[in-house]
Parts: C-alpha cells; sequence; structure tokens
C-alpha cells in the first residue's frame, strides 16, 4: 500500500468516526441551533428585500465581495442598507408581497424537537422584523431569536440598524453561541446551516444542511451534510425503533421483569 493510500484510508475512518460522533450527539443534543436564510427560508431575505427595492443587482455585488473576505460582516451589512434604504412603510409592504417561505420539512423537525423537549433557537445576520414572524409561525419565542434589528426616525425613514446586537459583526453566530451555553449551561449545542458563518459558530456539533443551496466548503467540511430535514428527522424515527427492540429483546430473556418503553426527552 503507498502512502498516500495509507492516508486517504485513515482519512476516511477519521470522517466516518466523527460522522458516527455527530449523529450520536444530534440523538442527544440539549439545544438546537438553526439559521435562516437558505437553512429555515428558501431564499436569503436581505437579497429579496433589495428586489423589492430595485436595488438587487447593486446588493449581491456587494454581497459577493464580503463573502470573498474583503470586508467585515458589518461594513458589508452597513452598505447594502444604504442602498435598499428601507423605509418602515415599504418594509411593511414587502412582509405582505414577499412572505417568507419555510424549507420543505423545516415545521415538522422543530415540531420533532419540541416533543422531545429540546429548545430551539434562530440565529441570523438576517432581520427581526422578517424572522419573528418566522418564529411565531414555527412555534419558537420570539425570545429564542437573535437577529439583527433595524432603526427608523419618527416619519418611518431609515435610520440604521442596532450594531448593539450580536449579529450584527464577523463572528456574530459564535457570540450567540457563547452566550447560550453559559447562561443555560448547554452542553451538546448543535447548529445546522448552509453557509461557513455557521460552521465556524464553535458549536458542540455541527450539520451543514443542502436542501436550498450547496456551499462546497461546508459539504466538504461538515461532519454531517444534508439535503433535507427529513434525513434528521428519520434519525430520531431510527434511533426509537432500535431503542424499543432493544427492549423488547430484554422483555425475552428477562420475563418477569417490566420495563419502560417511554422514551424520554434529554
Amino acid at each position: 500500500m503507498t502512502q498516500r493510500s495509507l492516508t486517504e484510508q485513515t482519512s476516511a475512518v477519521e470522517s466516518a468516526d466523527t460522522n458516527e460522533l455527530i449523529r450520536k450527539l444530534w440523538l442527544n443534543a440539549d439545544c438546537v441551533c438553526f439559521d435562516v436564510d437558505s437553512t429555515v427560508c428558501t431564499d436569503e431575505a436581505i437579497d429579496e428585500l433589495a428586489k423589492f427595492q430595485q436595488v438587487g443587482s447593486l446588493v449581491e455585488a456587494i454581497t459577493r465581495n464580503a463573502m470573498g473576505g474583503n470586508m467585515s460582516f458589518r461594513t458589508a451589512l452597513q452598505a447594502r442598507l444604504n442602498l435598499i434604504k428601507p423605509t418602515l412603510q415599504s418594509l411593511q409592504q414587502f412582509l405582505i408581497h414577499h412572505p417568507s417561505e419555510l424549507t420543505d420539512g423545516i415545521s415538522k423537525l422543530i415540531s420533532v424537537l419540541h416533543e422531545r423537549q429540546i429548545p430551539v433557537y434562530l440565529i441570523t445576520g438576517g432581520f427581526h422584523s422578517i424572522v419573528d414572524p418566522v418564529a411565531e409561525q414555527l412555534n419558537i419565542p420570539v425570545a429564542n431569536v437573535f437577529a439583527n434589528r433595524l432603526l427608523f426616525n419618527p416619519d418611518g425613514s431609515y435610520a440604521g440598524f442596532d450594531e448593539n446586537e450580536m449579529t450584527s459583526d464577523s463572528g456574530g453566530k459564535g457570540l450567540v453561541v457563547e452566550y447560550l451555553k453559559k447562561k443555560y449551561n448547554y452542553k451538546r449545542l448543535i447548529m445546522i446551516g448552509d453557509g461557513a458563518t455557521d460552521m465556524e459558530a464553535n458549536a458542540d456539533g455541527f450539520i451543514g444542511f443542502g436542501g436550498n443551496i450547496t456551499r462546497e466548503k461546508v459539504r466538504d467540511s461538515a461532519p454531517w451534510f444534508v439535503n433535507s430535514f427529513y434525513e434528521l428527522i428519520d434519525e430520531f424515527r431510527h434511533d426509537s425503533i432500535d431503542s424499543l427492540t432493544q427492549t423488547n429483546v430484554h422483555h425475552q430473556h428477562i420475563p418477569t421483569k417490566r420495563f419502560s418503553t417511554e422514551i424520554k426527552a434529554n
């Protein structure tokens, strides 16, 4: 066996081990955090808002520049919003005519997590005014939404955004994860998202999502990458079936002793 073959084989084994670990962590998660744009929802809200304000191509150019690492997230956000200039009235019209579209399977997945009494959070570089209605639709407390907040003047004109929000600058998602872990003592916090910022948020476990858009860096680096939320739902179902099967086998060996088959939430 050549050195290259040995290295590739070792890498494959390590990858399989990492995948197994993240799957076990998923089954025992005590907190799950989701990105919103292109993950919980099918599109990128700021791009859609820019199109609504007739500055779509200009804003997309800034987004590409920011993704290339040429400017901080806050600088890019400020530049894009200065172009969009959303007024309170135009934002309300946007929400009426362009409500956020949920990704297939997300409602069911979050219902399953709630049934298991696992806290769910939304962490995004988007805006409360757009994301909060999504949270309400998914029965996620608005207090569990970490997003940016648009500011308006008394006449409804655009005044900026709240720079005190953790998500308003580079590394913001990592700050939120750190805050949640310290405040609630979460030990098995999972982050799910489509982007590199989600993967770099320092969660205990990361699951890459490619159901709306596949980003190669995330697909190639994530310990577990899924294209559908039903894959995550099925993981819970298979675990429940395995647990029930093991319990039934146990009954056959020791028929005089009763065992509870209740599946307790972690």
